[in-house]
């Protein structure tokens, strides 16, 4: 079994704490740790498509965690976004819903055949202790915590794959709001990874094509790209068959020379 953590809790204690956490309560899991920037639901989405691809649909748990509390939604819960969780095949995927976190899962298909169940965590923390699965202090302390990503998602996991079914409310992929043409990633050579397919931009190899980044031509390759030129390449990111365009430059950081970041806008659709 293969866990990933995607999250924006992510400095050395946090992210210790809840590798530390899923190791112990999934037995023989191996583990990964995703750090995203505070609040960056975009970051998360593509890193968990990326995530998704990687398991092909094999046994393995994705959780994934980007839940800012000062948020109007946020603001309407009693203790932050809500967690949800579906299956792609065997892959498990716990995950906040606020944003555009499962955007990206929608855009490539990936929820085409999953129910979303939306959970409370308060209401899954009694069941837990109705069941005898945890403790009254554990299922208070489980409901009130501000550190969700360690106390109530590995614990969550780990019953989901036992087998375990909370009582939920079933969403579906039209209930996840649509990504915006904008820039989720930038990797450390400087790429920008953006939720643009090559159909949403009319991507076609030698064109020119216009952005809020202004106008950039189409390779097929990175290593067609002459050198210093900014450009669009399909990049390695995506699911299956799609996969996202990317603004490189060829030995150059495509982020520095266009003052790059996450959620820049590509397009507006």
């Amino acid at each position: 079994m293969h866990v990933t953590i995607i999250n924006d809790s992510s400095d050395a204690n946090a992210a210790g704490r809840q590798l530390t956490r899923a190791g112990v309560l999934i037995k023989e899991a191996s583990l990964a740790f995703v750090g995203v920037p505070a609040f960056s639901d975009l970051a998360a989405a593509g890193n968990l498509v990326d995530a998704l691809d990687a398991a092909m649909g094999e046994s393995a748990a994705i959780i994934v965690n980007v839940a800012p509390r000062h948020t109007p939604q946020a603001r309407k819960q009693k203790n932050g976004t809500p967690f949800c969780y579906f299956f792609v095949g065997g892959t498990l995927v716990i995950s906040t819903m606020e944003g555009f976190t499962l955007s990206l899962v929608k855009k490539v298909g990936a929820l085409r055949e999953s129910t979303i169940h939306l959970l409370d965590v308060e209401q899954v923390a009694q069941d837990l202790n109705a069941k005898g699965k945890l403790t009254a202090v554990e299922a208070a302390w489980v409901s009130n915590t501000q550190f969700r990503s360690y106390e109530f998602a590995p614990r969550l996991a780990a019953r989901l794959l036992e087998g375990y079914e909370p009582p939920s409310h079933s969403l579906s992929a039209d209930d996840v709001p649509d990504a915006p043409l904008a820039v989720w990633w930038i990797d450390n050579f400087g790429n920008l990874k953006t939720t643009a397919l090559p159909e949403d931009i009319d991507f076609t190899p030698g064109a020119e094509i216009e952005t809020a980044l202004g106008t950039l031509r189409c390779y097929e390759q990175l290593a067609h790209v002459p050198p210093g030129e900014l450009a669009c390449v399909v990049g390695s990111s995506g699911y299956g068959e799609l996969r996202f365009v990317e603004i490189v430059a060829q030995g150059e950081r495509a982020a520095a020379l266009l003052d790059g970041h996450i959620g820049q806008v590509l397009r507006n659709r």
